[in-house]
């Protein structure tokens, strides 16, 4: 999928009142549209010490207010320097990112400078637009740098995969011309925001989405303390319901409906309140149906975790639910933000990677990331050992991270290993591992042991002398110019 969609568009569409007053708007909603320039240095995750170099690119947002930058998460990804431009100006303002959620792909600029800001009206927000309702969408694609103006009409409202994070949230699709450069530019109906123009389709015509009113305001309401929590989840895996023998199996009235619970995340939200085999019923008071969809408006359906990412990372949500044949209602807090569940990490931006480095063998934890380095078709490209980790991407109570040994620097000491590569540890001297702090921790208690084996979970060892390696270790980071032994994160 990810080679059919592209995260870089916009769409929109004329709302006409009367001639003038129309003009004045229109000029006024100019004013507010800024042009985003970002210089982004990605890291290598193959080479988690360096970084692959820096690219540029551009994008569009909005001015809101309290002198800020609304704009998508993904137009500032991995920046190492923002600039903004305003409509209609040629000078470029150095900005500053505040606030991003990855998951949602919004992000909050400032600009410190108060001249970028003076005689400009902020925009402001309307609420969730109707199907059919017709869009204007600012922003400036590429093909020019004047600001464009598009329009077009909301063709439906329901979750979709964010390609930015491959998040299933709530999105609205546009029946628009799409093109890149737009991202970041906001929907307007009425003369407010009601989506930020988020991806579309490559390979189809006129199908664009954007980021609804909705998510925007979850995302303003989490930043409100100054901290940035999330997207809460229950944590949970489920199956739709809707054969009919199925519901009576599991003891459901004529007219029930759910979802039935097949596997709750160690330390997840619902950890403690929710077991295989229970039916979810309701949500809030919301009936879910047989399949997985619940009501967010009359006559319009999404998936029922809707509710659930309404709310904020620390509130509660009440779930009906059918138990061995019992009928109770849970109050369950939501702990914290959905990627907390996964053992495989999904796209990451704005930090560096994690990696140890023992005798010349480089461990890294497996995240999508490191996957991407196999290109953008990489799930039939990376090693099918990794990706199959993803099929089953929760933690358990045994492991909330999988180890990689990605390869090996040659050296004397690791001599017989230089061609491995892509093996996931499962053990080191016999002990299971949780994650890559906890194989550090049985690495550095096992001083006094003559070797230190790691085992791969198809059986395969890597042995080394632990007095050969202490001996070798600064030489062989020194000899491929690797700044530590271990990433920064890992001192913590």
């Amino acid at each position: 999928m990810r080679n059919l969609i592209f995260a870089v568009f916009t769409i929109g569409l004329l709302v006409f009142t009367s001639p003038t007053t129309w003009a004045v708007r229109e000029q006024d909603i100019r004013e507010a549209i800024v042009k985003v320039y970002t210089v982004h240095s990605r890291p290598d995750y193959y080479n988690p010490w360096n970084l692959r170099g820096t690219q540029s690119s551009t994008g569009s947002g909005a001015v809101i207010e309290g002198n800020r930058i609304l704009t998508n998460g993904h137009v500032v990804r991995d920046h190492t320097f923002v600039q903004v431009r305003r409509f209609g100006e040629s000078r470029r303002y150095q900005a500053r990112v505040l606030y991003v959620s990855h998951r949602a792909d919004l992000a909050i600029l400032t600009v410190d400078d108060p001249a970028f800001f003076a005689g400009v009206e902020p925009l402001t927000f309307g609420p969730l637009p109707e199907t059919q309702e017709e869009v204007n969408v600012y922003g400036f694609p590429m093909g020019g740098d004047t600001l464009s103006i598009t329009k077009g009409v909301i063709s439906r409202i329901e979750h979709q995969v964010y390609v930015h994070s491959s998040a299933s949230l709530l999105a609205a699709q546009i029946d628009a011309a799409i093109n890149p450069g737009n991202s970041g530019g906001p929907a307007i109906v009425d003369g407010r925001i009601v989506g930020v123009a988020m991806q579309g389709i490559s390979q189809a015509e006129n199908i664009g989405y954007i980021v609804p009113a909705p998510v925007i305001a979850h995302f303003f309401e989490d930043i409100a303390d100054g901290d940035f929590n999330g997207i809460p989840s229950l944590g949970i895996v489920t199956q739709p319901m809707e054969n009919p023998d199925f519901r009576r199996r599991y003891g459901m009235d004529g007219d029930e409906s759910g979802v039935l619970v097949l596997h709750t995340v160690y330390g997840s939200s619902a950890d403690g309140f929710l077991r295989p085999d229970d039916v979810l019923l309701a949500i809030n008071g919301n009936p879910i149906a047989d399949d997985a969809t619940i009501a967010f408006r009359p006559g319009e359906r999404t998936h029922f975790a809707y509710y659930i990412q309404k709310q904020q990372v620390g509130g509660t949500v009440n779930i009906d639910i059918l138990c061995e044949g019992e009928r109770s209602q849970l109050e369950i807090p939501l702990r914290h933000a959905l990627e907390r569940d996964w053992l495989v990490p999904l796209e990451m931006y704005d930090v560096l990677p994690t990696y140890y480095i023992y005798g010349g063998v480089v461990f890294v934890p497996l995240n999508v990331n490191l996957l991407g380095m196999w290109g953008r078709n990489w799930v039939n490209t990376a090693p099918r050992e990794l990706v199959v980790y993803l099929a089953r991407n929760y933690v358990t109570e045994e492991q909330d991270e999988v180890v990689v040994a990605l390869k090996v620097l040659a050296a004397n000491v690791n001599q017989g290993y230089h061609g491995e590569n892509h093996w996931v540890i499962e053990a080191v001297d016999d002990h299971p591992i949780r994650n890559l702090r906890h194989l550090i921790e049985l690495v550095e208690a096992g001083v006094n042991n003559e070797f230190v084996e790691f085992r791969s979970t198809g059986g395969q060892k890597i042995v080394l002398d632990r007095q050969r390696v202490a001996k070798e270790q600064d030489a062989i980071l020194t000899l491929y110019r690797v700044p530590a032994d271990r990433s920064a994160d890992l001192h913590e």
